[in-house]
């Protein structure tokens, strides 16, 4: 898949994306936050297929990405924000050392390098959790990170024994 990328002087950003039979995708990114889709075959104009606000955009993007349903078994997403962070979605398994301990008695950030953004439980995501924070099984852990370090997050959050590899006590 091959993206283009140009400067609209006064507008904002146009995105052209190849798709396999030889059509483009166009994403037009306004200044305002407004987003037009249009689709062009071969040589032909281009069609509005639809146009979003701002908000709606972000909200269909995260949709796209998977944060809501990810249609293949796996316990971890990843984006990556450039070459050195990813945002990264950990489930953590039952039985795992990190379930039953609060983000504070983890120290993700200082003993892995990564840091966790959200965890989503159920229907419910926690923005931004605080030290009290306590993990439990099944949560969803958004973490963000260079690899390595989200690779050590996903790790202790489906292994149990990886807490006792990065010195993190198991005070249950």
């Amino acid at each position: 898949m091959t993206v283009y990328e140009s400067d609209l002087p006064g507008v904002g950003k146009k995105f052209e994306i190849e798709l396999g039979d030889g059509s483009m995708l166009i994403i037009v990114i306004h200044n305002t936050g407004k987003r037009e889709v249009f689709r062009r075959e071969g040589e032909n104009d281009s069609v509005k297929l639809f146009e979003l606000s701002d908000q709606m955009s972000r909200q269909v993007g995260t949709i796209l990405e998977g944060a809501y349903f990810q249609p293949i078994a796996t316990d971890t997403t990843e984006t990556m924000l450039d070459d050195d962070s990813l945002l990264e979605w950990v489930k953590v398994v039952p039985g795992s050392s990190i379930v039953g301990q609060t983000l504070e008695e983890l120290d993700f950030r200082n003993v892995t390098g990564a840091s966790v953004v959200a965890i989503q439980r159920d229907e419910d995501t926690e923005s931004n959790p605080g030290p009290e924070s306590v993990i439990e099984a099944d949560d969803t852990l958004i973490i963000l990170g260079p690899r390595d370090a989200c690779r050590s997050v996903e790790s202790l959050a489906s292994d149990d024994t990886a807490a006792d590899d990065l010195d993190i006590e198991d005070d249950a």
